[in-house]
């Protein structure tokens, strides 16, 4: 079996990646089972010091790295450069804050002569999607590595080349040996994994299918996951809101990573009085904004990352229309190579329609009419998703309330676009998954939270 990298911009094959076989498999997995061993002796200051070797290793080879991301995944090469960014901060992070998080506490209440101490688990799987090759695992294995566990590495099968270079940056660093570890093959291979007794604890970052098979795998196994799942997420703008500044923020959340992202604004419930208005200056940022190849710099992004991306995000506008759905803005297959689709707007989306029920993962924006804000904020909960959330008002006092008392998700940006930011938990609610990445929450996630009392 082979895996395949093809280059969106052109269509054009990058490489094919040769399968592990189940020999070479077992040899990974024996290799980080060893790497944890060995690396949960070290001292947490010995393993800031490799964790910052790690985010300076990424910045030397930040260019390259960020080529590579860019010929895999399609994302304009300036994001590339940032996405390289982050995850070298990422390292920093964690490496000086790691002893105040795990430092060992006596719980409020609790005797005198009892502790609470954080401890690894093991050897954490991690499966991980295309759309931000790099980010998504280092979010992942930073807090995981600065803990003492060790990783294997199953990511999409279009980012092979990715993978491998993640693999790489740790021997460049001069890192332990067996720390984390690469695996090229299918899907098929991951339940007999989750099974091992070596692999202690599981991180998805995908879809809400894939995120129910694994949760299945690991609670079979008796085995912790963290689940960062598929997003529908609603921009609200609500009647007093500076609909310049909204329009502008929410072409940005839209049209970010050329809408391929779990947390990018999807749904745009806007209150009827202020409807057109939002609606003509939101269609002129969205026109403004153009798609190209991603290696220029004129450009705002670039293609799905692959061909049968964009025919499912197709069919969904298609289907839309056909049920209701005006057409504002573009929503027409490009002639020519590569996998590019250009900013579309859809309005009156209502239930029913692909645009108003099913996560449409690329540059296509619904709009939804409220009546008014209590209409807005129930259509906004409507959904089996709950990742993230934003909303617009002059109001900051009410905005805040709204995001604290009313909103269903598990983030809510007022008057701006909704991220991700190493210092918050970052995660979702219902079939968005669970479990937190990020922030001292993030960390926690794959301990033994051990309590020592000592008579």
């Amino acid at each position: 079996m082979s895996l395949v990298s093809i280059n969106p911009a052109t269509g054009r094959l990058l490489k094919r990646y040769r399968a592990h076989t189940s020999a070479q498999i077992e040899t990974a997995l024996a290799a980080v089972h060893r790497g944890h061993l060995g690396w949960r002796e070290l001292s947490l200051a010995d393993r800031a010091r490799h964790l910052t070797a790690l985010g300076a290793t990424l910045r030397q080879q930040q260019e390259s790295l960020a080529r590579l991301i860019t010929a895999e995944m399609g994302k304009t090469l300036a994001t590339s450069r940032l996405e390289i960014e982050k995850c070298a901060a990422c390292c920093d992070f964690y490496a000086q804050h790691a002893a105040r998080f795990l430092k060992s506490e006596r719980p409020f209440g609790a005797p005198k002569n009892a502790t609470v101490v954080f401890e690894p688990l093991g050897v954490v799987l991690a499966v991980m999607p295309w759309n931000y090759p790099f980010w998504q695992l280092f979010r992942a294995a930073a807090p995981a590595l600065m803990v003492g566990n060790t990783l294997l590495l199953k990511h999409a099968s279009n980012v092979s080349g990715c993978a491998l270079a993640i693999e790489r940056l740790f021997t460049a660093a001069n890192l332990p040996a067996g720390l984390l570890r690469t695996l090229l093959f299918s899907p098929k291979a991951i339940p007999a994994l989750i099974a091992d007794p070596r692999v202690s604890a599981v991180t998805l970052t995908g879809s809400t299918a894939a995120g129910r098979k694994v949760a299945a795998l690991a609670g079979a196994a008796l085995k912790p996951c963290v689940l960062e799942l598929g997003g529908s997420d609603p921009y609200i703008v609500l009647a007093d809101a500076d609909l310049d500044h909204a329009a502008e923020i929410c072409a940005q959340a839209r049209l970010v990573n050329a809408g391929q992202s779990c947390i990018g604004a999807k749904r745009f419930i806007v209150v009827e009085s202020v409807l057109a208005a939002f609606t003509e200056k939101f269609v002129a940022r969205m026109t403004a904004r153009h798609t190209g190849d991603p290696i220029t710099n004129d450009i705002d992004f670039g293609p799905l990352a692959r061909a049968d991306l964009r025919t499912e995000l197709h069919a969904q506008v298609l289907k839309s229309v056909k049920k209701g759905a005006r057409l504002l803005l573009g929503g027409t297959l490009p002639a020519g190579e590569g996998f590019y689709y250009p900013a579309t707007v859809l309005s009156h989306v209502r239930p029913g329609m692909p645009a108003h029920d099913e996560e449409l993962f690329g540059p296509v924006a619904a709009i939804i009419t409220a009546a008014d804000e209590a209409e807005a904020i129930a259509i906004a909960n409507n959904t089996s998703f709950g990742l993230g959330a934003a909303i617009f008002t002059r109001n900051h006092k009410h905005g805040r309330t709204i995001a604290t008392e009313q909103l269903e998700a598990g983030m809510v940006f007022v008057n701006d676009f909704v991220r991700s930011d190493i210092t918050l938990p970052f995660g979702g609610i219902k079939q968005s998954g669970y479990g937190r990445e990020l922030s001292a929450f993030g960390i926690r996630e794959f301990v033994n939270i051990k309590t020592v009392w000592v008579k």
